[in-house]
């Protein structure tokens, strides 16, 4: 293959597991290729579905010619496309970070030593991964990731001279992210945000709660200035179904909406009738008697 490999013989069976390992630790061309037709049956066949899924993306910049990035004619992307693939794996792949984690490990019995080309995963405080690449043409380009507190960044640096300079402008870039921003948690799931009065129904009330999580990527020292807007009715009408939308929340900073997320019924709460009203009247004269 050229550039990076492990050497695979066709004779040998690797499982996945160590296809993957190879792939995002040591950059292992002929197990990218060999994944490539085991998915789609030949290379050219999973470059299709690499071009079809950078589209769906966003990735407007990129054009792939072959599955393993070593250079070619028009076979190309930039720094926000690549971002855009980063934050993909990470948000809706994450076990990728069980492999791109990875420091020091061995294939075949021990034989095969792989010693992570990503040097930040041994250095650099809450580093997830992701992926380095060079070439003659590219030089030198990293996608660093990392995690601290809550808050998950993405760096990426292309065409570097040196592998050493990759490193550092990479971790400049997440540095000044750290240092500048955080991740601001306005609420939680299932948080309640007020108890509702139910009108004509076999409950007086029914807490109304955050559909979903909510938070933001905010300045240091702006949070005193975020605004939180509540459009909900002093009272809902039965009958009520658990997940039902009663009204919306609202996080703003400096006018801009930063954070959303639906208010819904924690239960159902069914409309009273002559059969629920007489049993409640009921219960309520059998207490009182007792």
């Amino acid at each position: 293959m050229g550039g990076s490999q492990i050497w695979l013989d066709t004779r040998e069976t690797l499982t996945v597991n160590e296809m993957l390992k190879a792939i995002c630790v040591v950059s292992a061309n002929d197990c990218t290729v060999a994944m490539a037709e085991y998915l789609a049956g030949s290379e050219e066949g999973f470059v299709i579905q690499m071009n079809q899924k950078a589209q769906a993306l966003g990735m407007k910049d990129t054009t792939f010619k072959n599955c393993h990035g070593i250079d070619e004619d028009g076979h190309v992307t930039s720094a926000y496309d690549i971002s855009l693939m980063s934050r993909e794996l990470l948000v809706n792949h994450p076990s990728i970070t069980n492999y791109t984690t990875i420091w020091m490990d061995t294939l075949r019995d021990g034989k095969s030593q792989l010693v992570n080309t990503n040097k930040l995963i041994r250095n650099y405080k809450g580093a997830t991964g992701l992926k380095t690449g060079s070439t003659s043409l590219a030089l030198y380009n990293l996608s660093a990731s990392a995690t601290r507190d809550d808050l998950s960044l993405i760096a990426v640096v292309m065409k570097a001279p040196t592998t050493k300079v990759r490193f550092e402008e990479a971790q400049k870039l997440l540095d000044f992210g750290f240092s500048t921003y955080s991740y601001t948690e306005f609420g939680k799931k299932e948080d309640i945000v007020k108890s509702l009065t139910v009108t004509k129904g076999t409950f007086q009330n029914v807490n109304a709660i955050l559909e979903n999580s909510t938070g933001a990527l905010v300045k240091k020292g702006v949070e005193k200035n975020l605004v939180q807007n509540v459009n909900l009715a002093d009272y809902v009408q039965a009958p009520v179904s658990r997940g039902q939308v009663l009204g919306e929340i609202t996080y703003s900073l400096n006018g801009e909406v930063v954070g959303r997320s639906n208010i819904i019924a924690e239960k159902d709460i069914p409309q009273i009738s002559l059969w629920s009203m007489m049993g409640y009247l009921f219960q309520s004269w059998y207490q009182l008697i007792r």
